[in-house]
């Protein structure tokens, strides 16, 4: 039994289809990789997995839905509709002092991506500033960061707190702009160029590794030839260990640079309209729900306190009557109140 299932190690757990995931082909895609039918009447799926996709050439793309872009369409409907006000996304620039003020504050109930209570906790520690300060902010509360020790380290230096160098003069490159602290994947794939000799390609395969779900064992197995480079360089001991601690630390997710610069739009824009246009803020997001990590009771409440009059539904007709002592639909006169 236990060499059976030994066996099974590796296997794919079962036959899922990715919500969102999308392959691009030069030709007809049956041709390249068999298809089968799949739940929906009139659609196919590919029967490979991604990986293999990649491997014979397919254009693969993952389309990630976001309740908070259904938000901030109906926000901006909102602002035209009440404030004679046609706002274009494109035309916020990123470097409003009233939002970074508000957004230290930790005053980020509603806005994309920073309303968690670790995020909220972060805000006033992290004190952003400027964009990139948010590319970082929504980068660092991840599990990769976090178990990779990057958290505390970057912001203290970030506020000058602690005096720093790198751990290697090799690693200037890749780490400089985030104060000698790894933070992104595309900074660990130029570290297995800079300090372990890595090509492109092998990076990208480490890229990979990192970004698949339970992929320790895939950097695990790089890690004979990760040391055997690091060590033909001069890095050995405590400093190399530390190393690739942090590689299998982002085995676990950690956000691409490009995916956080994205992201961190997205926050600005909902902390924007949460700046200057609560009421059509709140109203939105009532209106998108589910989503986001308040409930509409806790979103009114803050509402509330940003000056916003929230007023109850209208009551249906029949109740207004019978306030009013008249029969309404629900009853006859003289009837008592649990009749109706």
């Amino acid at each position: 039994m236990l060499a059976l299932a030994g066996e099974l190690l590796g296997f794919p757990r079962h036959l899922g289809i990715h919500s969102g995931g999308m392959v691009i082909c030069d030709r007809p895609v049956s041709e390249v990789v068999p298809v089968e039918w799949a739940r929906m009447a009139g659609r196919t799926v590919v029967q490979w997995d991604k990986d293999d996709c990649a491997a014979a050439g397919l254009v693969k793309f993952d389309l990630l839905g976001l309740g908070m872009l259904t938000a901030l369409h109906k926000m901006i409907d909102l602002v035209a509709a009440h404030h004679d006000r046609r706002v274009e996304l494109h035309e916020l620039q990123p470097n409003d002092p009233e939002v970074y003020e508000m957004l230290r504050r930790a005053d980020s109930v509603g806005v994309f991506q920073v309303e968690s209570r670790a995020q909220m906790a972060t805000l006033p520690r992290l004190r952003p500033r400027r964009f990139y300060d948010l590319v970082v902010e929504v980068a660092l509360i991840r599990p990769g960061p976090i178990q990779g020790g990057s958290v505390h380290p970057y912001i203290r230096r970030r506020n000058k707190l602690e005096a720093w160098d790198y751990d290697h003069p090799l690693l200037k490159g890749a780490l400089e702009k985030t104060l000698g602290v790894p933070l992104f994947q595309e900074q660990l794939m130029q570290i297995a160029v800079d300090v372990a000799g890595f090509s492109a390609a092998d990076a990208d395969e480490l890229r990979r590794a990192m970004g698949t779900k339970r992929s320790t064992e895939k950097v695990e197995r790089l890690r004979g030839r990760f040391f055997a480079e690091m060590a033909a360089n001069g890095i050995t001991g405590e400093v190399a260990d530390r190393l690739f601690g942090k590689m299998l630390a982002f085995a676990n997710f950690g956000f691409p640079e490009s995916h956080s610069i994205s992201f961190a739009s997205l926050v600005y824009y909902s902390a924007w309209f949460k700046r200057y246009y609560p009421a059509a803020f709140c109203a939105a997001l009532l209106n998108s729900q589910p989503m986001g990590f308040y409930s509409p009771q806790s979103l009114v409440a803050d509402a509330r306190r940003h000056g916003v009059v929230v007023r109850p539904g209208c009551q249906p007709r029949w109740r207004r009557r019978r306030a009013a002592g008249r029969p309404g639909q629900r009853g006859r006169p003289g009837d008592p109140a649990g009749a109706r």
